[in-house]
């Protein structure tokens, strides 16, 4: 036998071996990896798309919760899992969207190294005050701000996360000199700022209903384009005279493959998550964590990626916010 025969045989088999392993897709329990602490609003996501994920494939699907460095810890581990759909990364927006912007060295290329799947959901950032704040808008917050000038502090879920890029700038922008603190995840940035260790900061509803609900804390603003169904009282940043084009942005919750995975186990992954985030009940599901599903699918993940990329660039150079 020639060697291009040997080397026909041996890609036949390979092919076969690729084949079989796309038809028992998934031949055990797929691991959806959350880049955040628990309680958060990527938490919330994956564990409500894990729920109904296993129903389609079959098999248990589980969240793993692997934090540190801005959610790029948890990130790098599915870069480097085998690419055989059974270890995927339900990520925010900072490790996806932001880390390459921000961090002199991130871990990983997030388009080399990754198979985009889907976007999942999108949400507003809510400004939330302590209840001590005596702000129930913000013009009344900029006052107390004004008489508090350096005295102020702001809590985010991560260096470099939205919260912390969109809170940077609000502080610069109208000098008020204020003191970021940073969280490994967005529970705990809650719960100190329900506890008044922080006196503000943006996050999701998803983490901070039971907060909201007791009234530790107030809702003030919407960072975003209108009002959120689960807050229609509270006004969104423009309507209360702050038309910068940074207090317009949200946050995105995405899925994604390490790179490599094979093009079927890809598409059966991309038509069963496009389904469910369009669900009727998915999207209600959605709803009472101030949460929006998006258009799905990979082609718009991709177009989506690439018309915001030079958006968060630009907010990151007016922010002024770096890290090593």
């Amino acid at each position: 036998m020639g060697i291009k025969s040997v080397l026909a045989f041996l890609a036949l088999g390979l092919a076969a071996m690729a084949s079989a392993q796309t038809a028992n897709y998934p031949s055990r329990p797929v691991t959806l990896v959350v880049p955040a602490g628990a309680g958060g609003g990527t938490d919330v996501v994956a564990r409500v798309l894990a729920d109904e994920l296993g129903k389609r494939l079959g098999q248990a699907v589980v969240v793993d919760n692997k934090t540190g460095a801005s959610g790029m810890l948890g990130t790098q581990a599915v870069a480097r899992a085998a690419p055989d759909g059974h270890t995927l990364l339900v990520a925010y927006s900072t490790p996806i969207f932001y880390a390459h912007h921000i961090f002199a060295k991130v871990p990983y290329d997030i388009r080399k190294d990754f198979e985009f799947i889907s976007q999942l959901a999108a949400t507003s950032l809510v400004m939330m005050v302590n209840a001590d704040v005596p702000a129930k808008n913000m013009k009344e917050f900029m006052a107390w701000a004004q008489q508090n000038k350096g005295k102020v502090n702001y809590g985010s879920y991560g260096q470099g996360s939205p919260g912390h890029l969109m809170s940077a700038y609000l502080s610069d922008s109208r000098k008020l000199d204020m003191t970021h603190v940073a969280y490994k995840s967005e529970a705990p940035h809650i719960q100190d700022l329900a506890g008044g260790v922080v006196s503000w900061g943006l996050g999701t509803i998803a983490a901070a209903q039971g907060a909201l609900k007791d009234k530790r804390i107030r809702p003030i603003a919407i960072y975003g384009p209108k009002r959120l169904a689960e807050l229609p009282d509270v006004a969104t940043m423009a309507e209360q005279g702050f038309a910068d084009p940074e207090f317009n942005t949200v946050a995105w919750f995405t899925l994604l493959a390490p790179a490599g995975t094979p093009k079927p186990i890809l598409q059966r992954l991309e038509k069963e998550t496009v389904e469910i985030i369009h669900s009727t009940a998915m999207k209600a599901r959605f709803q009472v964590f101030g949460l929006e599903s998006v258009p799905g699918g990979a082609a718009r993940f991709h177009k989506d990626f690439d018309a915001v990329d030079p958006v968060i660039q630009k907010l990151v150079r007016i922010s002024g916010v770096k890290a090593n």
